[in-house]
């Protein structure tokens, strides 16, 4: 089952299945930064009104905003 990282909570691990964003400069960068297919993530912080998105991928912290959370496919994995 895929949700989008913005339905996840704080502590949950997921893995990225797709990334799907409108600006392919935008989708470029974020592959640049780490987030690729398969990737392994945890949900560190989400903001009151659930804008930015605080993840841990690959040993670095990275905010998304709640526009940019929606465009991503994620594998909840559940422990």
């Amino acid at each position: 089952m895929s949700i989008t990282l913005r339905e996840m909570k704080v502590g949950d691990e997921g893995r990225i299945k797709a990334i799907r964003v409108s600006d392919g400069a935008f989708r470029a960068r974020l592959l640049s930064m780490g987030l690729t297919r398969g990737a392994h993530f945890t949900v560190k912080r989400v903001a009151p009104l659930g804008d930015p998105v605080e993840i841990r991928v690959r040993g670095f912290a990275l905010s998304l905003r709640k526009a940019d959370a929606d465009g991503m496919k994620i594998e909840k994995i559940l422990r």
